[in-house]
């Protein structure tokens, strides 16, 4: 067995990406449980990587270091262990991978600057992902992965995972109450 050499920022993403498919948005005012999901097949390492941009090896090499941490139970299986997984992101994630607003870009919203927490945190400051085909301009947040900004478009669960992830990792107090009690909805509804 491989010696494990730590998590890196795209475990966080991989895992993520696992369970975003499954994620419910919770409609606003509404507190009945959701419907429940049928059993879907686990996603292919080849489409993890596809969609996120990242090469199969690292997919792999991802899977193994979560399942040694305890966020994955098989690398086959690939069933987050979710409680395990915000615990990490609550409690670890700005401390492994932090990030601080930089200077102004143009590029995707995160953080505050996108739904759900648009709605909610009322901010004249602008968090973005730098990308030359983004429409916000604001301060720039380092992603979990370089590759972020070109794919959470395309896939709103996981876009708003990683912005709420995101508003844990820069925020404070009750930004990062919000977001993690938003995070928390989403994934534990999974």
């Amino acid at each position: 067995m491989k010696k494990h050499s730590g998590m890196r920022p795209q475990d966080v993403l991989i895992l993520l990406k696992i369970i975003a498919p499954d994620v419910r948005i919770p409609q606003p005012g509404s507190s009945k449980p959701g419907f429940k999901f049928l059993p879907r097949n686990a996603p292919s390492n080849k489409s993890i990587a596809k969609a996120l941009q990242i090469s199969e090896a690292e997919v792999s090499e991802s899977l193994r270091r979560s399942t040694y941490a305890g966020l994955l139970n098989d690398p086959k299986k690939k069933k987050v262990y979710k409680k395990a997984l915000l615990d990490f992101i609550f409690y670890g994630l700005k401390y492994v991978f932090p990030t601080h607003p930089g200077p102004l870009a143009r590029g995707v919203p995160t953080a505050h600057s996108v739904s759900p927490l648009k709605d909610i945190i009322i901010s004249d400051e602008n968090y973005v992902w730098q990308d030359a085909e983004g429409t916000v301009r604001g301060q720039i947040i380092e992603p979990l992965y370089p590759t972020v900004p070109s794919i959470a478009t395309q896939d709103k669960n996981l876009y708003e995972l990683l912005a709420l992830t995101d508003a844990i990792r820069t925020g404070t107090g009750r930004t990062v109450s919000i977001a993690a009690e938003e995070l928390e909805k989403r994934i534990m509804s999974a």
